[in-house]
């Protein structure tokens, strides 16, 4: 789970953002300020994994904001949330390492997507073993790098940060194979849920699954992790 800040000064625009972050899988709002000084002194950077940033507010603008915030040692990614989107403060903004941009009126679905690129490569990141490999850079740079290879495309209904959320926790045991039942009480998602996306991870040959018969009762479905 991906501890999210929010720092907008509009209330409005605010509780659009809040909302925003708790529909997508995987994300929770650990707090929200209205300007950069209320959040430089409030705010756990220590345990912010992601910030939503407005770029104009009072007493304090987003890049003054991110020069303070990087002044004090801490470095989590930042996305903009913002009005501004002149060539001078885009290109400001992306040296100071902003992960994304999204110029207001903006649509859930762009909302959703930076959410889902930045859980995707830092899903790659925390999976590598100290060291990431050329191809592994390649993704994570790809304009359309959304997570796994060769799994960009998800069926209807289905998003990334939950996909992600599920193979982590089977990669974690690679020698281990879960029922839908046991797998949904270790991710907390209900087994509905995890069958629609064991059977995704199925049929693009990620998982392989076996059936019990010593039950007692009905045969158990298997699930596990495979490296493709």
């Amino acid at each position: 789970m991906f501890n999210v800040i929010i720092i907008e000064d509009d209330p409005m625009v605010a509780a659009i953002d809040r909302q925003y972050v708790e529909m997508t899988a995987g994300f929770r709002v650990t707090g929200m300020f209205d300007g950069g000084i209320s959040a430089l002194k409030g705010a756990d950077f220590d345990h912010t994994d992601l910030i939503i940033l407005d770029y104009f507010m009072p007493e304090m603008n987003g890049d003054e904001f991110i020069n303070q915030l990087h002044r004090t040692g801490w470095s989590p990614a930042i996305i903009m949330v913002t009005s501004a989107n002149d060539t001078e403060t885009v290109t400001s903004l992306f040296r100071h390492g902003v992960v994304d941009y999204l110029v207001k009126p903006f649509e859930y679905e762009r909302f959703r997507s930076a959410l889902e690129r930045f859980s995707a490569r830092m899903n790659v990141l925390s999976g590598t073993s100290g060291t990431v490999s050329q191809s592994d850079i390649d993704r994570l740079i790809s304009p359309s790098f959304s997570g796994e290879p060769g799994k960009n495309t998800l069926a209807k209904g289905l998003n990334a940060p939950t996909l992600n959320l599920i193979r982590n926790f089977l990669k974690k045991h690679p020698e281990d194979s879960f029922t839908s039942e046991q797998i949904s009480k270790e991710v907390n998602l209900s087994r509905i849920t995890v069958r629609r996306y064991v059977n995704h991870m199925l049929e693009i040959g990620e998982l392989t699954s076996t059936i019990d018969y010593q039950t007692g009762g009905r045969p158990g479905i298997h699930y596990k992790y495979c490296k493709v």
